[in-house]
Protein backbone atom coordinates (compact mmCIF):
# COMPACT_ATOMS: atom_id res chain seq x y z
CA UNK A 1 0.00 0.00 0.00
CA UNK A 2 1.05 3.82 -1.11
CA UNK A 3 2.21 5.42 2.13
CA UNK A 4 1.52 9.03 2.76
CA UNK A 5 4.95 11.40 3.32
CA UNK A 6 4.31 14.98 5.85
CA UNK A 7 6.17 17.70 4.93
CA UNK A 8 6.48 19.25 7.62
CA UNK A 9 8.00 23.07 8.60
CA UNK A 10 7.71 25.29 11.22
CA UNK A 11 4.60 27.21 11.20
CA UNK A 12 5.02 31.55 10.61
CA UNK A 13 3.47 32.79 13.85
CA UNK A 14 1.38 34.87 13.78
CA UNK A 15 2.13 38.95 15.64
CA UNK A 16 1.89 39.04 19.51
CA UNK A 17 -1.26 41.08 19.41
CA UNK A 18 -2.91 38.47 17.64
CA UNK A 19 -1.06 36.03 20.15
CA UNK A 20 -4.26 33.75 20.90
CA UNK A 21 -2.25 30.18 20.31
CA UNK A 22 -5.41 28.79 18.04
CA UNK A 23 -3.54 31.02 15.42
CA UNK A 24 -0.28 29.11 15.83
CA UNK A 25 -2.43 27.08 13.92
CA UNK A 26 -4.75 28.02 11.88
CA UNK A 27 -3.19 31.64 10.53
CA UNK A 28 -1.55 30.11 7.59
CA UNK A 29 -5.19 29.16 6.20
CA UNK A 30 -6.87 31.54 3.60
CA UNK A 31 -10.37 30.37 4.95
CA UNK A 32 -10.30 28.78 8.69
CA UNK A 33 -12.91 27.33 10.03
CA UNK A 34 -12.58 28.60 13.39
CA UNK A 35 -13.11 32.23 14.17
CA UNK A 36 -11.13 33.77 17.16
CA UNK A 37 -12.65 36.95 19.19
CA UNK A 38 -9.63 38.02 20.47
CA UNK A 39 -11.11 41.26 22.01
CA UNK A 40 -9.96 40.10 25.21
CA UNK A 41 -6.48 38.33 24.26
CA UNK A 42 -3.74 39.71 26.24
CA UNK A 43 -0.26 38.96 24.60
CA UNK A 44 1.46 35.84 25.87
CA UNK A 45 4.99 34.90 26.47
CA UNK A 46 5.44 32.09 24.23
CA UNK A 47 2.46 30.14 22.37
CA UNK A 48 3.28 27.23 23.23
CA UNK A 49 0.46 24.72 24.17
CA UNK A 50 -3.38 25.13 24.63
CA UNK A 51 -5.91 28.06 24.71
CA UNK A 52 -6.38 30.45 27.55
CA UNK A 53 -9.93 29.87 28.46
CA UNK A 54 -10.77 33.19 29.61
CA UNK A 55 -9.43 34.83 26.41
CA UNK A 56 -10.87 33.07 23.39
CA UNK A 57 -14.68 32.31 22.37
CA UNK A 58 -15.89 30.45 19.47
CA UNK A 59 -18.55 32.09 17.56
CA UNK A 60 -21.49 29.54 16.76
CA UNK A 61 -25.45 30.08 16.74
CA UNK A 62 -27.08 31.57 19.67
CA UNK A 63 -27.10 29.22 22.28
CA UNK A 64 -29.19 29.54 25.93
CA UNK A 65 -26.08 27.54 28.15
CA UNK A 66 -28.64 27.29 30.84
CA UNK A 67 -31.62 25.93 28.78
CA UNK A 68 -29.06 23.46 27.70
CA UNK A 69 -27.93 22.14 31.31
CA UNK A 70 -31.24 22.13 32.60
CA UNK A 71 -32.88 19.89 29.74
CA UNK A 72 -29.83 17.73 29.31
CA UNK A 73 -30.15 17.19 33.74
CA UNK A 74 -33.83 16.67 33.42
CA UNK A 75 -32.88 14.11 31.36
CA UNK A 76 -30.86 11.36 33.80
CA UNK A 77 -31.71 8.27 31.78
CA UNK A 78 -30.48 9.31 29.02
CA UNK A 79 -26.32 9.70 29.34
CA UNK A 80 -24.28 11.87 26.91
CA UNK A 81 -21.86 9.18 24.64
CA UNK A 82 -18.61 9.58 24.03
CA UNK A 83 -17.79 11.51 20.90
CA UNK A 84 -14.84 9.99 18.69
CA UNK A 85 -12.85 12.02 15.75
CA UNK A 86 -10.25 9.24 13.93
CA UNK A 87 -8.50 10.18 11.21
CA UNK A 88 -7.58 7.56 9.01
CA UNK A 89 -4.22 7.97 6.61
CA UNK A 90 -3.38 4.51 6.52
CA UNK A 91 -6.60 3.01 4.81
CA UNK A 92 -7.18 4.37 1.21
CA UNK A 93 -3.92 5.07 -0.57
CA UNK A 94 -5.65 8.18 -2.75
CA UNK A 95 -8.04 10.19 0.30
CA UNK A 96 -7.67 10.77 3.56
CA UNK A 97 -10.72 9.08 5.83
CA UNK A 98 -12.39 10.84 9.00
CA UNK A 99 -14.76 8.64 10.63
CA UNK A 100 -17.34 10.79 13.31
CA UNK A 101 -19.49 9.05 15.89
CA UNK A 102 -21.27 10.56 18.76
CA UNK A 103 -23.75 7.83 20.08
CA UNK A 104 -27.04 7.92 17.89
CA UNK A 105 -27.54 11.04 17.93
CA UNK A 106 -25.32 12.94 14.30
CA UNK A 107 -27.15 13.68 12.01
CA UNK A 108 -26.52 14.17 7.70
CA UNK A 109 -23.35 16.33 9.19
CA UNK A 110 -24.05 18.44 6.10
CA UNK A 111 -22.78 21.08 8.26
CA UNK A 112 -19.55 19.61 8.90
CA UNK A 113 -18.75 18.53 5.01
CA UNK A 114 -19.43 22.49 4.27
CA UNK A 115 -16.70 23.75 7.19
CA UNK A 116 -14.42 20.76 5.51
CA UNK A 117 -15.31 22.04 2.05
CA UNK A 118 -14.63 25.65 2.89
CA UNK A 119 -11.17 24.90 3.43
CA UNK A 120 -10.64 24.11 0.21
CA UNK A 121 -11.08 20.47 0.29
CA UNK A 122 -12.81 17.80 -1.62
CA UNK A 123 -15.07 16.25 0.59
CA UNK A 124 -17.02 13.22 0.04
CA UNK A 125 -19.52 11.14 2.34
CA UNK A 126 -18.75 7.28 2.74
CA UNK A 127 -20.39 4.44 4.35
CA UNK A 128 -22.71 5.26 7.65
CA UNK A 129 -23.01 2.01 9.81
CA UNK A 130 -24.52 1.58 13.19
CA UNK A 131 -22.95 -0.67 15.68
CA UNK A 132 -24.49 -1.39 19.32
CA UNK A 133 -26.52 2.28 19.07
CA UNK A 134 -23.40 4.09 18.01
CA UNK A 135 -23.64 5.39 14.71
CA UNK A 136 -20.25 5.92 12.20
CA UNK A 137 -20.18 8.27 9.36
CA UNK A 138 -17.15 8.10 7.27
CA UNK A 139 -15.73 11.01 4.95
CA UNK A 140 -13.45 10.99 2.00
CA UNK A 141 -11.13 13.74 1.87
CA UNK A 142 -9.01 14.98 -0.77
CA UNK A 143 -6.95 18.01 -1.17
CA UNK A 144 -5.89 18.98 -5.07
CA UNK A 145 -6.34 15.25 -6.23
CA UNK A 146 -4.79 13.44 -3.24
CA UNK A 147 -5.17 12.72 0.49
CA UNK A 148 -3.80 15.38 3.13
CA UNK A 149 -0.80 14.76 3.62
CA UNK A 150 0.03 18.73 5.36
CA UNK A 151 -0.18 18.33 9.37
CA UNK A 152 -1.22 21.59 10.24
CA UNK A 153 -3.91 20.99 7.80
CA UNK A 154 -4.98 17.97 9.66
CA UNK A 155 -4.95 19.45 12.82
CA UNK A 156 -7.25 21.93 10.89
CA UNK A 157 -9.46 19.28 10.36
CA UNK A 158 -9.29 17.58 13.91
CA UNK A 159 -10.47 21.34 15.14
CA UNK A 160 -12.97 22.10 12.64
CA UNK A 161 -14.78 18.68 13.40
CA UNK A 162 -14.66 19.16 16.83
CA UNK A 163 -16.06 22.84 16.94
CA UNK A 164 -19.14 21.62 14.83
CA UNK A 165 -19.66 19.04 17.27
CA UNK A 166 -19.83 21.74 20.08
CA UNK A 167 -21.94 23.93 18.27
CA UNK A 168 -24.56 21.83 17.21
CA UNK A 169 -24.34 19.18 20.30
CA UNK A 170 -23.11 21.35 22.71
CA UNK A 171 -23.82 18.45 25.49
CA UNK A 172 -20.74 17.12 23.92
CA UNK A 173 -18.58 19.87 25.74
CA UNK A 174 -18.63 18.39 29.10
CA UNK A 175 -16.81 14.81 27.37
CA UNK A 176 -14.05 16.75 25.19
CA UNK A 177 -11.03 18.31 26.22
CA UNK A 178 -11.86 20.68 23.98
CA UNK A 179 -14.94 21.31 25.78
CA UNK A 180 -13.05 23.13 28.41
CA UNK A 181 -11.47 26.00 25.76
CA UNK A 182 -14.33 26.02 23.57
CA UNK A 183 -17.90 24.45 24.69
CA UNK A 184 -20.74 25.60 27.34
CA UNK A 185 -19.51 23.38 30.06
CA UNK A 186 -16.04 22.45 30.67
CA UNK A 187 -15.06 18.49 31.40
CA UNK A 188 -15.97 17.53 35.02
CA UNK A 189 -12.87 15.21 35.74
CA UNK A 190 -9.50 16.20 33.78
CA UNK A 191 -7.19 13.09 33.12
CA UNK A 192 -3.60 13.55 34.88
CA UNK A 193 -1.19 13.75 31.89
CA UNK A 194 1.15 11.46 34.09
CA UNK A 195 -1.05 8.35 34.15
CA UNK A 196 -2.81 9.32 30.86
CA UNK A 197 0.39 9.29 29.09
CA UNK A 198 1.94 5.87 26.87
CA UNK A 199 4.30 5.87 24.63
CA UNK A 200 6.05 3.02 22.86
CA UNK A 201 7.45 1.51 19.34
CA UNK A 202 7.57 -1.88 17.97
CA UNK A 203 8.19 -3.58 14.85
CA UNK A 204 6.60 -3.15 11.72
CA UNK A 205 8.47 -5.13 9.18
CA UNK A 206 12.07 -3.98 8.05
CA UNK A 207 11.32 -0.91 6.56
CA UNK A 208 8.94 0.57 9.57
CA UNK A 209 7.99 1.50 12.89
CA UNK A 210 4.97 1.92 14.41
CA UNK A 211 4.78 4.76 16.89
CA UNK A 212 1.83 4.44 19.59
CA UNK A 213 1.05 7.44 21.43
CA UNK A 214 -2.34 8.03 24.52
CA UNK A 215 -2.38 11.25 25.74
CA UNK A 216 -4.63 13.84 27.40
CA UNK A 217 -5.91 15.66 24.39
CA UNK A 218 -5.99 19.61 23.98
CA UNK A 219 -5.43 21.61 20.73
CA UNK A 220 -2.51 22.00 18.69
CA UNK A 221 -1.21 18.26 20.32
CA UNK A 222 -0.57 16.70 16.63
CA UNK A 223 1.29 19.60 15.54
CA UNK A 224 3.67 19.19 18.92
CA UNK A 225 3.75 15.23 17.89
CA UNK A 226 5.41 15.52 15.02
CA UNK A 227 8.00 18.26 15.51
CA UNK A 228 9.17 16.10 18.46
CA UNK A 229 9.65 13.30 16.01
CA UNK A 230 10.90 15.21 13.36
CA UNK A 231 13.67 17.06 15.68
CA UNK A 232 14.86 13.17 16.56
CA UNK A 233 15.30 13.24 12.50
CA UNK A 234 12.77 10.22 12.22
CA UNK A 235 10.27 10.13 9.30
CA UNK A 236 6.10 10.25 9.64
CA UNK A 237 5.24 8.61 6.78
CA UNK A 238 1.96 7.86 7.93
CA UNK A 239 -0.11 8.14 10.74
CA UNK A 240 -3.96 7.54 12.38
CA UNK A 241 -4.99 9.85 14.72
CA UNK A 242 -7.50 8.90 16.98
CA UNK A 243 -9.19 11.53 19.37
CA UNK A 244 -12.03 9.57 22.09
CA UNK A 245 -13.55 11.93 23.97
CA UNK A 246 -10.63 13.85 26.29
CA UNK A 247 -7.50 11.32 25.16
CA UNK A 248 -5.85 11.35 21.73
CA UNK A 249 -4.89 7.89 20.80
CA UNK A 250 -2.81 8.52 17.66
CA UNK A 251 -0.64 5.94 15.45
CA UNK A 252 2.49 6.72 13.44
CA UNK A 253 4.31 4.64 10.86
CA UNK A 254 8.11 6.19 11.07
CA UNK A 255 10.95 5.22 9.84
CA UNK A 256 14.67 6.56 10.05
CA UNK A 257 16.79 6.59 6.46
CA UNK A 258 14.08 4.34 4.87
CA UNK A 259 14.98 1.45 7.48
CA UNK A 260 12.61 0.72 10.94
CA UNK A 261 13.92 2.27 14.14
CA UNK A 262 16.82 0.45 16.22
CA UNK A 263 16.23 0.03 19.65
CA UNK A 264 18.77 3.23 20.74
CA UNK A 265 16.39 5.46 18.42
CA UNK A 266 13.55 3.98 19.51
CA UNK A 267 14.35 4.45 22.91
CA UNK A 268 15.30 8.07 22.58
CA UNK A 269 12.06 8.72 20.43
CA UNK A 270 9.69 7.47 23.62
CA UNK A 271 11.62 9.43 25.96
CA UNK A 272 11.28 12.68 24.25
CA UNK A 273 7.81 12.38 23.57
CA UNK A 274 7.17 11.27 27.36
CA UNK A 275 9.19 13.82 28.74
CA UNK A 276 7.21 16.64 26.86
CA UNK A 277 3.55 15.20 27.30
CA UNK A 278 4.15 14.55 30.85
CA UNK A 279 5.24 17.89 31.24
CA UNK A 280 3.10 20.22 28.49
CA UNK A 281 4.40 23.41 30.33
CA UNK A 282 8.49 22.39 29.44
CA UNK A 283 9.94 25.20 27.40
CA UNK A 284 10.94 23.93 23.55
CA UNK A 285 14.64 23.72 24.15
CA UNK A 286 14.62 21.87 27.00
CA UNK A 287 13.51 18.28 26.01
Amino acid sequence: MAMASFCFSSPTYASPTYSTRVNRYLALLPSPSLRIDTALASPLSTLRLGFPKDTIRIHSQPINSADLLSSSSSEENDSVPMPVVLIDQDSDPDATIVQLSFGDRLGALLDTMKALKDLGLDVTKGSVTTEASVTKTKFFIMRMGRKVEDPDMLETIRLTIINNLLQYHPESSEKLAMGEFFGIKPPEKKLDVDVATHVHVEADGPKKSLLYIETADRPGLLLEIIRIITDTNVDVESAEIDTEGLVAKDKFHVSYRGAALNSSLSQVLVNCLRYYLRRPETEEESY
